[in-house]
């Protein structure tokens, strides 16, 4: 008898489907086991996704630095006293700290007046440098970001945010070239950014800003040598942990601050951050697979006791086997394909459930035609579990297997 030709299919299936109810629960212990494997593997996948779209655009190596007031009195100065950031803070930090990078201002004013003809909106008026865009870089649907030429001649332009963009040009289309109303000045729009409102929000949310040259809104509001904010990076081979202590001592010595007085000056390190992020998934995939492979486990061990108990049932069948000449590599390769198949066939469709639910996932994450983020079982992981099915049906048949072949004929016969 060979192993793999049509009546040795036949006979398998025939072994299996002979007492349905037992196969079918056996089965599901295995089908249960791969589709939350696959499934928590999927969600993962999309929630992880999803977060880092939280965090797209952002650099991972920045530290924003804002002030507060101090609780400890320094050098003649009481506590409970409010200071600001300076324009000098910038040339400080270049000058000092050679491994930052990109060292820039930003200020700000809320609940500004936008208009255009009848639209208005009320948002944010943000003012910045160009090499802004190195800390958060914009998703520009229209046009381009500010550059050097429009902060070194103070001019007035300004990138749009997609609501603010929205609600000023409901018809759509380009718009640069036209020129929005904000607080009694016209501004000229160069660009439409399209970026959502993520986990890290730099004076606010993008998608209400106007964004416009740094130079120009500081003279336009009189904010002399004040700023709101400051970012910087760190260049490569060189962590952000490292720099912001001695960044505390300089700002901190500058504006007579403590330099131990943490909650004077807040310095967000978004490294740390990431870092976070990072090791909560890696968490989360390691419980995914312990959960998943231990269920999946529990499924193959119950093939294993079934095929057991199949061995037991079929005694005097494999006896009559034996006595008419099947030899124990034949009866080996039989019981081992009964457990191999039973349990694919499970797998694979949990397989193909966990695909199936998580495409309805995708689904409702589909918004005018664009997929937030991807609920899917990458190619390599369905593979590797069905290359891990194969080898735990193989394993929970090697005992029913050794069992079957050691009856003898004679002892076979004598089984009542």
């Amino acid at each position: 008898m060979r192993l793999f030709d049509t009546d040795t299919f036949r006979e398998i299936l025939d072994s299996i489907t002979r007492n349905r109810s037992r196969s079918f629960l056996t089965g599901f212990g295995v089908f249960w086991g791969v589709f939350m494997l696959m499934l928590l593997t999927g969600g993962s996948q999309g929630l992880k996704e999803i977060l880092n779209n939280n965090f797209e655009g952002f650099a991972q190596n920045t530290c924003i630095i804002y002030p507060g007031s101090t609780t400890k009195p320094y050098k003649g100065f009481s506590k409970g006293r409010y200071w600001s950031l300076e324009y000098a803070d910038v040339d400080r930090i270049k000058n000092l700290v050679p491994e930052a990078e990109t060292v820039t201002p930003t200020v700000a004013l809320w609940g500004r007046s936008i208009s255009r003809d009848d639209n208005s909106y009320s948002g944010t008026l943000k003012g910045v440098r160009a090499d802004y865009a190195n800390i958060e870089t914009p998703k520009m649907m229209y046009g381009r970001f500010l550059n050097d030429a429009d902060i070194a001649q103070e001019r007035k332009v300004c990138v749009l945010g997609k609501r603010v963009y929205s609600s000023l040009f409901p018809e759509g289309g380009d718009p640069c070239g036209k020129r929005v109303l904000v607080d009694g000045t016209y501004y000229s729009v160069v660009g439409v950014d399209w970026k959502e409102s993520g986990a890290i929000q730099i004076n606010g949310s993008p998608a209400d800003m106007v964004t416009v040259p740094i130079t120009q809104l500081r003279k336009a509001y009189n904010f002399g040598n004040t700023i709101h904010l400051l970012c910087f990076t760190a260049k490569e081979g060189y962590t952000m942990s490292d720099l912001t202590p001695r960044v505390r001592q300089i700002i901190s010595r500058a504006h007579y601050i403590d330099p131990t007085d943490e909650e004077a000056m807040f310095l967000l390190n978004t490294q740390l951050i990431f870092g976070i992020v990072d090791n909560l998934f890696k968490g989360i995939n390691f419980l995914v697979w312990l959960i998943g492979l231990g269920t999946l486990l529990a499924g193959v061990i119950g093939v294993s006791n079934i095929m057991m108990v199949s061995v037991k049932e079929r005694t005097i069948e494999i006896g009559i086997r034996r006595a008419i000449g099947a030899t124990p590599t034949q009866i080996l390769g039989q019981i081992m394909s009964e457990s191999v198949i039973l349990t694919l066939v499970a797998g694979m469709l949990g397989i193909v459930f966990s695909v199936l639910i998580l495409a309805g996932v995708e689904l409702g994450m589909t918004q005018d035609g664009i997929l937030k983020a991807a609920f899917q079982v990458p190619f390599w992981t369905a593979f590797l579990a069905a290359a891990l099915l194969t080898v735990l049906g193989v394993m929970a048949g090697l005992m029913p297997a050794s069992r079957a072949m050691a009856i003898k004929p004679v002892d076979a016969m004598r089984d009542e």
